[in-house]
């Protein structure tokens, strides 16, 4: 993955965190909303795209070639029609064999599975699980606050939602390293070819069915207190979920769970990494951590974009698309759209209605959103509580994995014991441009 330096940071208030030009010339070339290059400072190439080509015609595996949608409007129209853009089987392969549930079935069949879904993350439900969640992030805490440095992913970002999600699930937290290698081995292989990337995720997917159906059976002869267990005695319409619907789910739940907020975490400590005055805002006032949250979701969008299929032939923004077409909805850069955004560029803590997309939208929006925000605002607590001012290790080179946004390697470094603020000369070599804005809405 190319990289120069470690800039390429958010553009607030119209001009660049970290001294990077927030404009682009021109409309993305065919790729380039997913080149490594662009993932660090990606919300110029989102406006070039939505000023130029607000529809951008692209190549996909399929004959008919794809389509990004950048427009606010548009992507929120297309998330809302699931009847024109559907997320069935064809619209995404990652190792399935078949329809995930629910997020690959489409109405009407699937407000009964939400249905039985919805329920095990809502608020309520969600709100129990905040002491567990908060004695995680403190012993992750407190393995490294004397040290002074971490890498935050392996340290914090990875280990913290996985082995939450685990005890949810009901899957084994002791074999966590091996099942976020084969996260990784669906949403970001190491293939340099379509046909290799294809093969690895093919047989990611053989390995992580194999786990499920192996859980799947046992938990059959032995019940636990798990997710698991409790979708082997539940009915759809009167109907027993069947083995093969329970490994569906879990699968579905076994990628969300275990690389999203992950890669949540990783855009948001880097960002306040490189924003000392945005940092110091939650510091000083824990509870704008909430709102901090929605603006940097927003801002950063780690899920970038959600994938469709044209059921039919339709038009969005003048411009045809036709039936069988792969269609990007971008999220992202829905997100950043000045069009319905007051102030899009600007990354306001104080900002009251964040109604961003970072988790979708329309009936297939994120069923974990919820817990979540719960991990994310528990996290940037038990962080700044313990470890209010640190900064990216001197000379980092950030990349950014293209398509989810996931930091790998993201060294940081602070003063063990002490409160005062970080020098910039002793921490970074990087340039800052800080601006703190008043309170404003979408």
């Amino acid at each position: 993955m190319a990289a120069d330096d470690a800039r390429g940071g958010s553009a607030v208030d119209g001009s660049a965190v970290d001294g990077t030009d927030a404009t682009v010339d021109g409309p993305p070339a065919e790729g380039a909303l997913f080149d490594p290059e662009v993932a660090r400072n990606p919300q110029p190439a989102y406006k070039a795209m939505r000023d130029v080509a607000p529809v951008l015609q692209v190549a996909d595996s399929g004959p008919l070639g794809g389509v990004i949608v950048g427009k606010h409007d548009d992507v929120v129209a297309g998330l809302r029609t699931p009847d024109v853009f559907s997320s069935g089987f064809e619209a995404v392969r990652i190792g399935q064999v078949r329809p995930l549930i629910p997020l690959q079935i489409d109405p009407p069949d699937h407000h009964a599975y939400r249905k039985l879904l919805d329920p095990l993350f809502s608020p309520r439900r969600v709100a129990a699980l905040e002491p567990r969640v908060r004695e995680l992030a403190r012993t992750l805490v407190d393995a490294v606050v004397d040290d002074g440095a971490c890498n935050f992913n392996a340290a914090f970002a990875d280990p913290y939602p996985s082995t939450v999600f685990l005890e949810l699930l009901g899957l084994p937290v002791s074999r966590a390293r091996e099942f976020v290698g084969f996260k990784d081995g669906i949403i970001r292989p190491p293939a340099t070819t379509a046909e290799q990337r294809e093969a690895m995720v093919n047989e990611t997917g053989r390995q992580i069915y194999a786990v499920l159906e192996e859980v799947v059976d046992a938990r059959a002869r032995e019940p636990r207190d798990d997710f698991i267990s409790g979708f082997l005695t539940s009915e759809i319409d009167g109907r027993r979920l069947s083995r093969e619907d329970v490994i569906d789910i879990c699968y579905l739940f076994f990628l969300a769970g275990l690389d999203t907020v992950a890669a949540s975490l990783d855009c948001m400590l880097a960002f306040l990494a490189r924003n000392p005055g945005h940092r110091r805002q939650i510091v000083d006032d824990p509870g704008l951590i909430p709102n901090a949250v929605e603006e940097m979701l927003r801002w950063e969008t780690p899920v970038p974009g959600v994938v469709r299929r044209a059921t039919r032939d339709t038009v969005v923004s003048g411009c045809p698309v036709r039936a069988g077409k792969q269609v990007v909805m971008l999220l992202a850069s829905a997100n950043t759209d000045e069009a319905f955004w007051e102030r899009a560029h600007e990354v306001d803590f104080t900002r009251e209605v964040v109604k961003h997309l970072a988790f979708g939208g329309g009936v297939h929006r994120c069923l974990g959103s919820h817990l979540a925000r719960l991990e994310l605002r528990v996290a940037l607590e038990e962080w700044h509580a313990r470890i209010p001012d640190y900064a990216l290790a001197p000379g980092t080179v950030l990349e950014y994995s293209p398509g989810l946004r996931q930091i790998e390697h993201l060294p940081l470094v602070w003063s063990p014991g002490t409160e005062g603020e970080m020098s910039e000369t002793e921490t970074t070599t990087e340039t800052t441009t800080e601006t703190t804005t008043g309170a404003g809405t979408a």
